[in-house]
């Protein structure tokens, strides 16, 4: 691995980091384009990768903050997270066996675009 990928490794990270723990968003959001644009994966290796990053500092540093803060439902995130686990393996399946990488990539766009459409134009 170069340097230069390294360093950009690094950014990624950093950025996704503030990102998820400045706004909330998983950091996939970011992290999935990045390794497509900036270092070159295909989209499925992106995606392999950004959940495997996402175990670790999400599931402590963050979480840990909020809830000191008191700003964390636990009940909620139980239940979701194990919905969560269910619709992870559902989707992951899907993704390696069901789809292929270009429609995969097409649904990734798709949501990112009515996230940002919400997020800008209707005010709730």
């Amino acid at each position: 691995m170069s340097i230069l990928t390294i360093i950009t490794l690094l950014l990624i990270g950093v950025i996704a980091g503030i990102l998820s723990g400045m706004i909330g968003i998983g950091g996939g959001i970011v992290i999935v384009p990045a390794l497509v644009f900036f270092v070159g994966l295909s989209q499925l290796t992106a995606q392999g990768t950004s959940l495997a990053i996402m175990l670790p500092p999400v599931g402590f540093m963050a979480v840990y903050n909020y809830h000191k803060a008191g700003n964390l439902e636990w009940k909620y995130a139980l239940l979701i997270s194990l919905a969560f686990v269910v619709g992870g393996y559902i989707g992951s399946k899907l993704s390696i066996d069901i789809f292929s990488e270009s429609m995969v990539k097409k649904i990734f766009g798709m949501v990112l675009l009515v996230v940002a459409f919400k997020l800008v134009f209707i005010d709730k």
